[in-house]
């Protein structure tokens, strides 16, 4: 006797996700930038202006982001390396908290919601370009 034949059933989004997986990375290439496509697709200057800008465009929000991250990576990095270095704030104390412990609680989280809030205003100033 035979065995019957063993079928492999999956959801449609794991079908969706698999087949993905063989395309190449259009993800990475930027979009042309909104109201400056000509929609013709002819490879005229305009559509490749606009592609430079869009790339442009991307440049720079990869430099703001590498920014941010080192600013960040410097702050966390920075506030462990001082705590390590000072272990004398553990035996100091202000309302029986260690001293180590509150610069933690109140220097860090302001500052990490300073730097994103920089990094969106940024964000933001370059997406809107250069003024005119």
């Amino acid at each position: 006797m035979s065995q019957p034949r063993r079928v492999r059933i999956t959801s449609p989004q794991t079908r969706i996700a698999l087949a993905r997986r063989h395309r190449p990375a259009q993800h990475l290439r930027p979009p042309p930038l909104p109201g400056a496509w000509s929609g013709n697709g002819d490879g005229s200057a305009d559509d490749e202006a606009t592609t430079a800008a869009a790339r442009a465009l991307f440049a720079r929000q990869r430099r703001l982001a590498l920014r941010t991250l080192s600013v960040l990576g410097l702050l966390l990095f920075g506030l462990s390396g001082l705590l390590g270095v000072l272990p004398a704030l553990d035996d100091v104390t202000v309302l029986d908290i260690p001293a180590s412990w509150l610069l933690l609680m109140t220097a860090s989280y302001p500052l990490l919601l300073l730097i994103a809030v920089l990094h969106v205003r940024a964000a933001e100033r370059i997406e809107r370009g250069p003024k005119p």
